[in-house]
């Protein structure tokens, strides 16, 4: 019994490391994308970094994560959102653009870090690794891949305040994107609490994201 308790203790911690690497590497690359469409709000903020501090959200980042982490695998969690100044993007960059491009890089930014996880595991499966070594690096490894991939489906959902709520209000004319808004900005914390409540959250993200996860696994064996 105390092994499984041992173990359990040792999956939990990666999984919580994984989760603070990929929330961190997810908001500087909004950062970053808002950075190289013309607007240096978050860079001036210190957002373009892979240190946790400075994207900790208490709530999304480790409470709810922390409550999560050792009764099952922490699928979900969020970080501090990263601000930006639409009015700061260079004149070649429409609004409709700048939106959805910060947006969209945060989705984006997991399942590359998804990529970067299986290359790096395929890899360790065709060489020698210790013995002392090898399971906790295919955990480590099977964490990250899964961890991003959940989260880059989970922010595509057009759910406020996720990502994909950002990208459709901008892909919408604005007469009707301005509805969603104000729609999203009274109703969206509401909606996203009865997705988790209900566990109709896991039943919209869950088919793909095991579909996608097993694509991965089978691609690197």
């Amino acid at each position: 019994m105390p092994d499984i308790d041992a173990q359990k203790f040792a999956l939990g911690v990666t999984n919580y490391l994984v989760l603070l690497f990929s929330l961190s590497f997810h908001e500087s690359a909004h950062a970053w994308m808002a950075l190289k469409l013309g607007d240096d709000t978050a860079a001036r903020l210190g957002r373009i970094t892979l240190n946790p501090a400075a994207h900790i959200d208490l709530f999304g980042t480790v409470l709810m994560p922390l409550l999560q982490i050792f009764g099952g695998f922490p699928v979900i969690g969020w970080a501090k959102p990263t601000p930006y100044d639409a009015g700061r993007f260079r004149r070649d960059v429409s609004l409709r653009r700048g939106h959805i491009s910060v947006a969209g890089v945060g989705p984006i930014s997991n399942l590359l870090l998804a990529l970067a996880f299986a290359i790096v595991f395929a890899v360790i499966l065709r060489v020698e690794v210790p013995e002392g070594m090898r399971d906790g690096l295919y955990s480590l490894m099977s964490v990250g891949i899964a961890m991003n991939v959940t989260l880059a489906v989970f922010n595509m959902l057009p759910v406020p305040p996720l990502d994909g709520s950002h990208i459709l209000s901008w892909s919408l004319p604005r007469s009707m994107g301005e509805k969603f808004d104000h729609f999203s900005e009274n109703y969206g914390t509401i909606v996203l609490w009865i997705l988790f409540l209900s566990g109709l959250l896991g039943w919209l993200i869950g088919p793909i994201q095991r579909f996608a996860v097993l694509f991965i696994f089978d691609l690197i064996r």
